[in-house]
């Protein structure tokens, strides 16, 4: 049996100012989530969110929705 290992990558957009998620979007067709996780933790807990969901979550970041803190 093969196991797919996730491909983790962390944004171009990140500053690298420690505040950063990584997610593994190779999962979003083979198994239908997408992990993410605290990039300075890699040994920790990951969430996985549907694939629509997080698409969804990007567009609305995109669009601005979330305002910035």
């Amino acid at each position: 049996m093969m196991t797919e290992s996730p491909r983790w990558f962390k944004s171009s957009y990140s500053s690298n100012g420690g505040q950063c998620i990584e997610v593994a979007a190779n999962f979003a067709v083979s198994r239908g989530v997408v992990p993410v996780r605290d990039s300075k933790d890699l040994s920790g807990p990951t969430l996985s969110f549907p694939f629509a969901s997080f698409v969804s979550f990007v567009a609305g970041v995109k669009a601005g929705g979330f305002g910035t803190v």
